[in-house]
């Protein structure tokens, strides 16, 4: 069976940093490319970042570029998110989903989530 957990959550102040981890199991890592996807309230999901399946290649959304960082470490079967300069918009549950190839909507798994609230 298939588990992403993610971690690193919480409440933040505008201006500041977090780092979300999403540990993988129960699946070929190396063989998924993996994304991070948020949800804001009443909102629709939106992809944040992608990665792909070596790191090789890496998408960040527009909203997120030049403040966050998605990377992946294939031995220990993680991806993170490093989120610096964070803003109160960037409140959102913070999902971690896995996709058999890169650039594609389908996510063929995904974590349960992780709440980040920027306070202003």
């Amino acid at each position: 069976q298939v588990h992403l957990v993610e971690s690193g959550g919480g409440l933040v102040q505008a201006g500041g940093s977090l780092r979300l981890s999403c540990a993988a199991s129960g699946l070929t890592f190396s063989s998924y490319s993996m994304g991070w996807i948020r949800q804001a309230p009443g909102k629709e999901r939106d992809v944040v970042a992608a990665i792909s399946r070596s790191g090789g290649m890496t998408y960040h959304a527009d909203s997120v570029k030049g403040r966050f960082t998605i990377s992946r470490d294939n031995a220990k079967n993680t991806v993170y998110l490093q989120m610096n300069s964070l803003k109160p918009e960037d409140t959102a549950v913070y999902y971690c989903a896995a996709a058999s190839s890169y650039g594609t909507a389908n996510w063929d798994y995904w974590g349960q989530g992780t709440q980040v609230t920027v306070a202003s």
